[in-house]
């Protein structure tokens, strides 16, 4: 069946609004009526028309009222709108432009007029709508693609990690990962990128690789971490960089490795005892050719758990929380966690942090690993 379109058309001259509505209705179209303003809108958001016509000039609320309460409820926004007026002054036509309309018809009109400018504008209502879905196609592919390379804990079950993940954006610019690097040696990766534009979020991939290239038993923690960075160095677009934590696990040797580039602290908690940070200075990664990071070893026992987040974790600029006062606020919340089972922790700590469901301001990832 071929699609039908609707129109309402907006005036208080009854004349005018049936000549209007005969014409529509003899091309095809659904012809919408109103002779006021407050029933405009109604129509409006009920019916959500392909296109609107208003007339300017009506008692009580008049067309730039009108199309400025349209433009601003979410549900009539995105509806275009052509101006029907009897005055030709470019002030007249600037304001309504300025207000959101696409388009203006002179009065006394031509119903040949009337009938091209909608089709014009139909015609560009329709290749944007598929310009918006084909981006939204592209972006929700992506979004799967990014998701499928994030680490599920029932996927590395030797691992001993549960995570919690929430991208502000369609395609997240923070990115954790899990590395298998032997038999006794797991590395946990997380990182933050600068932006949220999908440009970053495409480097997610290539990080992911370089990962996979670079962390391996042949180079040190800290020889890792140097490797990358000279590649992204190279490949990272002028001014991009990012934050990460790279800890290294050896269950054999008991020995923790935790490389900082110029990431948040980690939340070490010994299995029994309070937790608390350990802070370890270092340069970003992508930026400097000559980046240095901070090197902390820790002998750990079974049980311990250590935690890893991105700055949306313990951030806020609605709130005004600053980085020192929203890491003090994560110790804080730790209480009893010890107990937990590790799969429940990032949930529960999440709700506690933000008294239920998190409306985040940034990407938010909240690695949680046991010894």
């Amino acid at each position: 069946m071929a699609d039908v379109y609707s129109i309402l058309v907006v005036d208080d001259n009854l004349l005018n609004l049936k000549l209007i509505e005969k014409v529509l209705t003899k091309e095809g179209y659904i012809a919408l009526v109103a002779d006021n303003g407050p029933d405009a809108r109604r129509i409006a958001a009920q019916e959500h028309p392909n296109l609107i016509l208003l007339d300017i000039e009506m008692p009580g609320e008049d067309g730039f009222e009108v199309i400025q309460k349209l433009k601003n409820d979410a549900a009539t926004a995105t509806i275009p709108v052509l101006f029907l007026t009897g005055v030709s002054e470019v002030d007249i036509k600037l304001k309504g432009f300025e207000l959101g309309a696409v388009d203006y018809i002179l009065k006394p009109f031509h119903p040949q007029e009337v009938l091209a400018r909608v089709r014009i504008h139909l015609k560009l209502s329709i290749a944007t709508n598929s310009l918006v879905q084909d981006q939204a196609r592209k972006l929700r592919q992506l979004t799967q693609a990014q998701n499928a390379m994030l680490p599920r804990p029932e996927d590395f079950p030797d691992a001993g990690f549960s995570v919690f993940y929430l991208p502000l954006e369609e395609a997240g610019g923070d990115f954790y990962d899990i590395l298998n690097i032997s038999n006794q040696i797991t590395g946990y990766f997380l990182a933050d990128y600068s932006g949220h534009d999908i440009e970053t979020s495409y480097a997610t991939a290539s990080v992911k690789a370089l990962l996979a290239q670079n962390c391996t038993p042949v180079y040190s923690p800290r020889e890792s971490m140097k490797m990358i960075n000279d590649v992204l160095v190279e490949i990272m677009p002028k001014e991009k960089y990012l934050t990460a934590c790279y800890m290294h696990l050896n269950r054999g040797t008991r020995v923790m490795t935790i490389v900082n580039a110029g990431h948040p602290p980690v939340v070490y908690m010994p299995k029994g005892k309070e937790p608390f940070f350990i802070k370890g200075q270092g340069d970003i990664l992508g930026m400097f050719a000559d980046a240095t990071f901070g090197i902390k070893k820790i002998a750990v026992n079974q049980g311990d758990r250590f935690f890893i987040y991105s700055d949306g974790l313990v951030e806020s600029t609605e709130k005004k929380i600053s980085w020192p006062e929203g890491i003090k606020r994560l110790l804080s919340i730790l209480d009893g966690v010890g107990k937990i089972d590790l799969s429940d922790v990032p949930n529960i700590l999440i709700s506690r942090l933000f008294n239920g469901e998190p409306v985040p301001e940034d990407d938010i990832v909240f690695l949680c690993i046991e010894v």
